[in-house]
């Protein structure tokens, strides 16, 4: 991608200081270019809501020893920790754990980059395409010059259900870790977590902490709830790349599961679940998302094992209960609400009361329900669209960011979970930090060299 001389002085500007906006700004550091890393909320710089809790009780879904941050360097995580061996190895640690990890690997970066990195205060709301340069504006009407603009946006916020529009606003959440500060808790006598998966697996664990001892009643389409890590980790080996597509696929899969138990199978696929994605066309995609993907959530995205034990533990005790079905709707009664269901497979419907309403249902990727200003106008320029799925936006493999036309922009780029539609598997830190690596090399030319092209 070659620059002409007065871009090549500008910096690379990045949107969202998460876990993929921090990193890629290491990344771009690393490999000598300039780059202004843009947060409205500076006091989560580096952390992002993945790992910005202050809650001990929230762990990593994933070992220490694949938590690194770059994959060049798979240990790095490890010896930050100054631990060894299978402690190493089989570790959880919480995850305001790996927040301070970023925030000092990022400080680390900048100082040893004097004069390149900057962060700045405030929040992007428009952008202006030039020949030469994007011009960035922030709230505070200041203007920014950048070579190229890099989303990293995160993941936008759940949607209220509309069903729950109706109650107040204090007895429903859609950030489910803010129902544990609700300050009548010890009056709530059971909660509704809407959705079933690792956020209401959160939500359970905050309110636990926050000393609730009602009932929950997580109630998602499947009622399925995640699985969790065995107490060490497999050992997986390399195995060639699955070739089958579709429900050849799933038969293999379970197959191969009933060899090596279902964790061993999921986990050999890891190294190629993005290209088994891409290869399968627009049908087969949403065939996935509308019969598997709850299935492959649960298996593919786990609980620690000490956290699977609390929530079986729970369970036994009959205070935790996940639940099959569509909620109908939800009234106003005494203070919380009365709530409808239809359990699946019956025409039936259960009604329950609930003193709080917790919104688990994962983030909304639909881009023209989103908020953020910036999108908004990116949107109104036709500089964005939707992905087929509308899982976020539409992009190119090496993340370019396609026009309404459908047309690469050699200007614009996103990174992280709103490139889902993509890679599908874009959310776990192996996988970003990986795609933020290769933007970097790709943003400084680097991925001419160490072999790739030289």
């Amino acid at each position: 991608m070659p620059l002409s001389p007065a871009r090549e002085t500008l910096p690379v500007a990045i949107v969202g200081g998460g876990f993929s906006g921090t990193l890629l700004t290491i990344n771009l550091l690393r490999h000598g270019a300039r780059v202004v890393l843009v947060e409205r909320a500076v006091a989560q710089m580096a952390t992002g809501l993945a790992f910005g809790t202050s809650r001990p009780e929230h762990l990593l879904n994933v070992r220490a020893a694949n938590m690194s941050a770059f994959p060049d360097d798979l240990d790095h995580f490890v010896r930050w920790l100054g631990v060894s061996g299978s402690d190493a190895v089989n570790r959880f640690v919480p995850r305001r754990t790996y927040g301070e990890y970023l925030r000092n690997l990022l400080a680390e970066t900048l100082a040893g980059a004097p004069g390149r990195g900057e962060i700045r205060a405030g929040e992007a709301v428009a952008a202006r395409f030039k020949d030469d340069r994007v011009v960035l504006t922030l709230n505070s009407g200041e203007e920014l010059a950048c070579r190229a603009l890099v989303l990293a946006l995160g993941n936008f916020p759940p949607s209220l259900h509309p069903a729950l529009s109706d109650l107040p606003l204090d007895i429903c959440f859609t950030n489910p870790w803010q129902a544990a500060a609700y300050p009548k808790l010890d009056e709530v006598r059971e909660v509704l977590l809407l959705g079933s998966g690792l956020t209401a697996i959160d939500g359970v664990l905050s309110l636990e902490r926050a000393g609730y001892r009602g009932r929950y009643t997580a109630l998602s389409r499947r009622g399925l709830k995640p699985r969790h890590h065995a107490p060490t980790g497999p050992a997986v080996a390399r195995v060639a790349e699955p070739e089958a597509r579709g429900s050849h696929l799933l038969s293999h899969v379970r197959a191969r599961a009933s060899q090596v138990g279902w964790r061993a199978a999921v986990d050999e696929l890891r190294p190629y679940t993005q290209n088994i994605w891409r290869r399968h066309d627009h049908a087969a995609q949403a065939r996935f998302l509308r019969h598997l993907r709850p299935y492959w959530d649960v298996h593919r995205h786990r609980l620690a094992p000490e956290i699977g034990e609390q929530i079986a533990a729970l369970e036994r005790e009959g205070r935790l209960q996940f639940v099959a079905g569509k909620l109908l709707r939800a009234t106003p009664d005494s203070g919380g609400a009365c709530v409808t269901w239809r359990p699946r497979g019956t025409d039936e419907e259960e009604s329950r009361r609930v003193g709080l309403i917790a919104t688990c249902t994962g983030p909304d990727g639909d881009l023209t329900r989103a908020s953020d200003p910036l999108v908004r106008d990116l949107l109104q320029q036709g500089r964005v669209r939707a992905d087929a799925h509308r899982l976020g936006l539409d992009v190119s493999h090496a993340g370019n960011v396609r026009d309404a036309n459908g047309e690469r922009q050699e200007d614009l780029f996103a990174v992280g979970p709103i490139t889902k539609g993509e890679a599908w598997e874009i959310v776990a830190v192996p996988d970003i930090r990986r795609q933020v690596w290769n933007l970097a090399r790709y943003l400084t030319n680097a991925h001419w060299v160490e072999g790739e092209g030289l």
